[in-house]
């Protein structure tokens, strides 16, 4: 794979995610109401910030090869991770979604990486 064809595949994986996420929402509150609806919204919306998370430790990791973190650097991303993490236990636990489908929601950035990597090769050239 090219660089050029692996940017292209890293750019397409948003739309990717929106797209199951919308399809998701609409899903999850014909069949569960407006609680699994709002559920699910919230966790595609904390799986597309999981993403840009990843991805800008994956391109800081990459411009910052040669040097060696700190451990205060190293914390300050646990910290930053921990804060995250409790912040949207606490939105969805007392916000009334519902929390299944949250994590159902949060399950789109897995499954966008699946449906790029179908899309790769259904598009194969050799």
């Amino acid at each position: 794979m090219q660089p050029e064809q692996f940017e292209a595949a890293i750019a397409r994986l948003p739309r990717w995610l929106l797209a199951l996420a919308i399809v998701g929402t609409a899903v999850a509150g014909s069949f569960r109401g407006l609680s699994a609806a709002g559920g699910f919204l919230v966790g595609a919306i904390a799986a597309w910030f999981n993403l840009r998370l990843v991805e800008r430790f994956v391109d800081r990791l990459a411009r910052e090869a040669a040097r060696n973190p700190g451990k205060r650097r190293r914390a300050g991303v646990l910290v930053k991770l921990a804060g995250l993490l409790l912040a949207a236990f606490v939105i969805i636990r007392y916000s009334g979604f519902s929390m299944v489908a949250a994590l159902l929601g949060f399950f789109v950035c897995p499954a966008a990486v699946v449906l790029e990597i179908v899309y790769e090769l259904m598009t194969y050239d050799t």
